[in-house]
């Protein structure tokens, strides 16, 4: 049966991930908090490559007419829920030492600190859920539509993905630099 199959792919990207993402260390809160400290900078390099990749991936299938971008889902944007929920996240991420993804590595791992901020994150969403009725207005507050960079800039997708691109080289330099920087400081002292 074709679900089925489709079930079994998904299975194995999932545990491929989890896999790829045990073997580079992101199942470790204290190597996830790194970032945060501005000591081991893998994190962030990692996701700007996963970011970049996809983009030059989607901008040339794109290009070469295998993917049609107009065909590909993006949600509705509501600025400042977004802009909260992510600020959210973000303290959750540097408290906890784990976003979503990599706390579910922690706990296949049998790491304890993972299991509570797996608990921690069913217990947000179940008290999301309760709390709904009562913020709806606000969660659907300031709501622009689908909207993209290139549409909220006027520019094209080519020059956007031109930018990014950049950016993440930048990134990348300053990573290493700061990096450079904070390893001679904990020598020095």
């Amino acid at each position: 049966d074709h679900q089925t199959g489709m079930f079994l792919v998904y299975l194995a990207i999932g545990f491929a991930f989890g896999y790829v993402l045990e073997i580079a260390g992101f199942g470790k809160s204290t190597k996830l908090a790194a970032q945060f400290y501005f000591k081991d900078m893998a994190v962030f390099k990692v996701m700007f490559t996963a970011i970049i990749t996809a983009m030059l991936g989607l901008f040339y299938f794109s290009w070469l007419g295998w993917i049609d971008l107009s065909q590909v889902y993006i949600g509705n944007t509501y600025l400042v829920p977004m802009l909260l929920g992510g600020f959210i996240l973000g303290v959750g991420f540097v408290i906890g030492g784990y976003c979503p993804g990599t706390s579910a590595v922690a706990c296949a791992t049998g790491k304890i600190d993972g299991y509570f901020f797996a608990f921690g994150v069913m217990f947000g969403i179940f008290a999301f859920g309760e709390v709904f009725p009562w913020i709806s207005d606000f969660f659907n507050s300031t709501a622009m539509g689908r909207i993209t960079l290139p549409d909220l800039l006027n520019v094209s997708f080519g020059s956007i993905v031109f930018l990014v691109v950049i950016i993440a080289l930048g990134g990348f330099i300053g990573a290493e630099k700061v990096e450079k920087l904070m390893a001679k400081k904990s020598v020095e002292k």
